[in-house]
């Protein structure tokens, strides 16, 4: 594996130290969504009570349903006892009564309704029960990735076992959004009168809609176990920030600290353009080639997410595995860019052949092997033994 310093010249590595940001949140985990870059992870991996949070899971497989022609939005299902026995956030749904597959999908995002949620499971539930589609949404979750989670109930209700990471539900925050575009504007629905019902109750809880900071989803969570959580979007300009915190100790502080974390996540990073299609920007050797080495090239531009302020420490080299063997065809990827930095790791860029190397003629490949042999012999016994 060879390795070198990589010339950037349109951006500097070296400079002013970054400011990390320190959450309240007891984990929290904060991804910028167009690059795939990591931004923050604080107990991440922990399976946590995610409280409401977990109405997603729910609510994806409600969208999965609706998509298979398994549900229907105008379709009507029956409120059982089981539904109308929830406290807590509630559509105030009474036992007996069919409510419209839409009301309902607008009622758990909007009204955080722990009875809705119950509506949709047991018609969706191998069993007709919640318990039935809890185990259900355990198996879809680890067949999205979701390795953390598991489920015990449909709407984050205190149960023993229900239990989410804050990976796992950005996770599943992005197949939200990527996955289901038709449905994800119900997200930024800031009330919702459902059938003039307790009209004090028809306010979405997510305090970042009404900020204007692009915001536009997703769901909060609160039990006096899990603390107030939410699991969060924004978009400014053109790119997207996906981020789940959990553990606040009020409302209050979980609408002032997801604010701070969607600002810190826009204005401390931005996307810069680290070089041009075609440049070159190292060499590989080649061996028995017509030529000794070839140019290292991205072939499209590259730009990558970095801190506002770099830190020390920051860095750029090429890797590749080499000599190369000839012959190589132009734009062949051959290498990596490596790109690092203290905040957000290393992100990794394709490098592509310059031009095109054929096998070197007879003179080549003697030079070649010739080269081979004073470099072997110029490394002393040890190396031959």
């Amino acid at each position: 594996m060879t390795r070198f310093l990589a010339a950037l010249c349109a951006v500097a590595l070296l400079a002013q130290p970054g400011q990390a940001f320190d959450t309240q949140a007891t984990s929290a985990f904060v991804i910028d969504q167009t690059s795939g870059t990591v931004l923050l992870s604080k107990n991440a991996d922990v399976p946590l009570p995610p409280a409401s949070m977990s109405k997603l899971m729910t609510l994806y497989m409600a969208f999965e349903a609706l998509r298979d022609g398994r549900l229907s939005l105008n379709e009507t299902l029956p409120v059982s006892a089981h539904a109308q026995s929830y406290g807590g956030s509630s559509m105030f749904l009474k036992q007996g009564e069919r409510i419209a597959v839409e009301d309902l999908i607008r009622g758990i995002i909007v009204l955080s309704g722990n009875d809705a949620c119950a509506v949709i499971a047991e018609a969706l539930s191998p069993t007709g029960t919640e318990a039935g589609f809890a185990r259900m949404m355990t198996q879809r979750a680890q067949t999205l990735g979701m390795t953390n989670s598991t489920f015990s109930n449909s709407n984050g209700w205190p149960q023993a076992g229900h239990r989410m990471s804050m990976r796992d539900l950005a996770l599943l925050s992005n197949l939200l959004i990527t996955d289901f575009p038709e449905f994800y504007p119900l997200f930024a629905e800031t009330e919702y009168a459902f059938d003039g019902r307790v009209p004090a109750n028809r306010f979405n809880r997510n305090p970042l809609l009404k900020l204007g900071i692009g915001a536009d989803g997703l769901k909060t969570g609160h039990t006096s176990e899990a603390g107030y959580g939410l699991a969060g979007s924004a978009v400014q300009g053109n790119r997207r920030v996906i981020f789940v915190i959990s553990g606040l100790q009020s409302a209050a502080a979980r609408a002032q600290e997801s604010e701070a974390v969607v600002n810190w996540a826009f204005r401390q990073f931005a996307q810069r353009m680290l070089a041009k299609k075609g440049t070159r920007l190292a060499e590989a050797d080649v061996w028995m080639g017509a030529q000794p080495k070839v140019g290292l090239v991205p072939a499209e531009d590259i730009s990558a997410l970095m801190p506002v302020l770099q830190t020390e420490g920051s860095s750029a080299e090429v890797v590749y595995t080499g000599p190369v063997q000839a012959p190589v065809a132009k734009g062949t990827e051959l290498a990596q860019l490596l790109v690092t930095s203290p905040e957000l790791g290393t992100q990794s860029f394709p490098l592509v052949a310059e031009t095109d190397v054929p096998h070197g003629g007879f003179m080549a490949r003697i030079s070649t092997a010739a080269k081979a042999l004073i470099d072997l012999i110029n490394q002393g016994p040890a190396a031959a033994s």
